[in-house]
This record gives structure tokens, sequence and C-alpha cells, in this order.
């Protein structure tokens, strides 16, 4: 099973997603992107941190996330991966816009190829005003794109807002699409 898990901030997404792999009953390994830039994300990962089971295995990836999720790739292993707007963050920053592409296709097809159960977390961005500022209107326009990528290629997809689990897409959704 492959899940994508979107929402805003705050609004319950990761919780829900994290009780979503547990429920996989496999060995599940978290794999994080975020870089600790300021106190402020050093808390927040601190109580993503807390919240984990200890017997997830972490993996901390802020740009190759292809790679990770092929060396994880197999029917036993569940793996959630948190999150892809901090990720695709990391690689607007980068400003190399040879190696977003190249990540960005290597992720889609390692999500593709996945055999295992697969969480995706990935934050709602468009939902609010058009950013003023060019970089902010690429991060919307990308992580929107991102997010509609990976939602063709999930069976699942369940937007989070006010920590309630809304279905946009269940397994059964996607049967009747493809008929």
């Amino acid at each position: 099973m492959k899940h994508l898990v979107l929402g805003g901030v705050r609004s319950g997404k990761s919780a829900y997603a994290e009780e979503e792999i547990a429920a996989c009953e496999k060995p599940v390994c978290y794999v994080a992107t975020t870089q600790v830039w300021d106190e402020d994300m050093a808390e927040r990962v601190r109580l993503h941190q807390t919240r984990r089971p200890s017997d997830w295995r972490l993996i901390e990836e802020p740009l190759a996330l292809a790679e990770v999720l092929d060396s994880l790739n197999s029917p036993e292993q569940a793996v959630i991966i948190e999150c892809f707007t901090l990720w695709l963050t990391n690689l607007l920053c980068l400003d190399d816009e040879a190696r977003l592409a190249q990540e960005k296709q290597d992720l889609l097809r390692a999500v593709s190829e996945f055999k295992g159960d697969l969480v995706l977390v990935s934050s709602e961005v468009g939902l609010g005003i058009m950013p003023m500022n060019a970089l902010a209107r690429r991060f919307g326009d990308e992580a929107g794109a991102m997010n509609q990528a990976l939602a063709t290629l999930t069976d699942r997809v369940t937007l989070v807002a006010a920590g309630l689990p809304m279905p946009l897409k269940s397994l059964s959704t996607s049967l009747i699409a493809k008929a």
C-alpha cells in the first residue's frame, strides 16, 4: 500500500501518517528530510522524535530520497518519508536546476517501483494567497506538481486538517478511475 498524506502546518498530518505506517506491522524506517537551521526547527524535530517508537529505524537524508527508497525496497519493509516539501526546499536552495530535475525524476521512479508499505508526508501549500516573491511562487508550483505526481502513484491520498483525516483517494476509487 502506498499512501500520500497531505496537510498544512500543524494540521496533524505527521501524527496521522505515523499511525498509518505503524498499523502495517512491519519493520518501519522513518526517512527524515529536515535540515535543522534554527532552534524552532530543532524543537519541531524533537517533538517528532519523542512521538516515534524507539524501534523504528531512522535515516536522515535531505536530498537523495530515491537512493534511500531504492535501498529499502522490499515487500517486508514499511517506510514513512517526512516530508516532501522540506525535501523540495532543500533542493530549491541548492540552485541547481539539473539536480532538482534529476532528483524529482528519480524519486517518482523509486516510489513507483517500491514494493513495501509506503507513507509519504507532504504539505499542501496551495490553499493560501499567491506569494509576492518568485522563489515562494516557484516553491508553491513545484510542491503542487510533486503532490499531484505522488497522488497518481499512490493507492490512497488523505488530506488532514485540524487533526481530521479526510480521504481524497482510496484503493476503491483508484480501481474505479482505472476502469
